[in-house]
């Protein structure tokens, strides 16, 4: 089965071109001057539209289990979703809890992703209990490919790692070649302000936000970074969401220092001011770390075009307002804290290109080509090439759209933009060949999606 793209502007990290794209069975045959090939078994007109590399979402958590309740999408509606929106690979926690192996940990969320995914999928490990049996371990996950770790310093008593961990992990990762991710906070002391307002009365879900200042989060970045640099390691932050962390990495950066890092589409469109809606509307809006004063967007943006912050991901764990968010009435610190996106991520980046923030190949290379690199798929995914996996999304520039609960794929009673009206929108999406969503229909199947065992980071080679 043959399928030409033609006519459209084909755009990677490195620039855009006019161009034909013929795909052949899962992977793309040929990038072509427009006309070169006439004919295929299936055409795809795309005048006037991007022809962009399917979006790779690094930062997923599909049935995460949390605060006593799991997130709201499965891998089968979660990558649903994602294909809904231009994405074509996300690559999902496994979450080991204490006292257990992160062998087993890995087959378990084998066993809840194999068959149910829509598109492709990756994962990364969730270390909470760090041994010698878990050190020992990373080594057998690296040759199951699962290569990058992530780490807490916030969330004590449940995920969280202490220094010295913390130090044994990045010593075993430098020795490996793979990659520690870090959920960079000060929990020690974000739990004692938390526990000082609620028993002052402060209860509502804006405290959740003013609890977990961004000095905290900024002094979490600056102590992982000094750990790693101590061991040699490389650090990837997850989610920064500050000036405060974003200083600290620039500077890491600035010395040549192995250190990268990744933002979220909420911490570039929504704000402090979200989480104090009233009626207990904020508590849509609690993830951790929670959303900023908006004057730190400008920096974030700033730090997307500096590339001090290399890849925008979703940190997408969604929870129900009813039954699930409502958990926290009365007390905002048992609020699950998570937030929808892995459908509107490739949208909401487009308002940037929109905007000026960003460039047409910088939205392409911060949610695509950077990504597969960071995590070992390059040039397989994140790139129309010759060769590639024919992960292809046909984008109208000039489309709009209204973002509502009422019309998104995401399995979550609420949208956070909700009403919002965006310029652009996925026209068609192809994962490996098979036309997934076209026509404003879906056409996949939950069956599709293939586990990616990944390679180590290529920017550490």
């Amino acid at each position: 089965m043959r399928t030409l793209i033609r006519n459209g502007t084909v755009v990677n990290a490195n620039g855009a071109v006019a161009a034909d794209v013929l795909v052949d069975g899962e992977t793309i045959a040929a990038v072509t001057a427009p006309g070169v090939f006439p004919e295929a078994d299936s055409i795809i007109e795309a005048a006037g539209k991007y022809v962009l590399p399917g979006g790779i979402d690094a930062h997923t958590h599909m049935e995460m289990p949390f605060g006593g309740t799991f997130s709201a999408d499965t891998f089968a509606t979660g990558t649903t979703a994602a294909a809904w929106g231009g994405t074509t690979t996300i690559i999902d926690f496994a979450v080991q809890a204490k006292g257990t192996s992160l062998l087993a940990t890995l087959d378990k969320w084998h066993e809840k992703a194999d068959g149910n995914c829509a598109v492709d999928y990756g994962f990364h490990m969730i270390i909470s209990d760090v041994n010698d049996t878990s050190l020992k371990e990373m080594e057998s996950c690296i040759d199951a490919g699962v290569n990058s770790f992530k780490m807490f310093m916030a969330y004590p008593g449940v995920f969280y790692a202490t220094d010295g961990e913390i130090l044994l992990a990045m010593q075993k990762a430098t020795e490996t070649g793979s990659m520690i991710m870090m959920h960079a906070e000060n929990g020690i002391a974000i739990d004692q302000l938390v526990a000082q307002a609620i028993a002052s009365g402060r209860t509502d879900p804006v405290h959740h936000g003013i609890t977990r200042p961004p000095e905290l989060e900024g002094e979490a970045t600056s102590r992982a970074i000094q750990l790693a640099k101590v061991t040699g390691a490389p650090l990837y932050i997850v989610h920064l969401s500050s000036r405060h962390a974003l200083t600290a990495v620039a500077e890491a950066r600035d010395t040549g220092q192995n250190v990268f890092a990744e933002t979220c589409p909420q911490y570039l469109f929504l704000s402090l001011d979200d989480l104090a809606r009233p009626d207990f509307e904020g508590s849509k809006f609690v993830c951790s770390p929670p959303l900023r004063p908006k004057d730190h967007q400008s920096d974030l943006w700033r730090g997307l075009r500096t590339n001090d912050l290399c890849v925008v991901s979703t940190d997408h764990c969604p929870f129900c307002f009813k039954d699930q968010k409502e958990l926290g009435r009365g007390d905002f610190s048992k609020i699950p804290n998570g937030m929808p996106g892995v459908e509107h991520r490739m949208d909401l980046l487009h308002q940037g290109v929109v905007r000026g923030e960003i460039t047409l190949a910088r939205w392409v290379e911060i949610s695509s080509a950077t990504p597969a690199r960071m995590f070992g798929l390059y040039p397989r995914k994140g790139v129309i090439t010759a060769g590639a996996d024919a992960d292809i999304v046909v984008y109208d520039p000039a489309a709009t759209q209204t973002l509502s609960a009422a019309t998104h794929h995401m399995n979550v009673d609420y949208s956070a933009y909700e009403g919002w009206e965006l310029t652009g929108r996925v026209d068609a999406v192809l994962s490996r060949g098979s036309v997934v969503v076209s026509g404003g229909e879906f056409h996949g199947r939950e069956s599709h999606g293939k586990f990616l065992a990944r390679e180590l980071s290529q920017y550490l080679n």
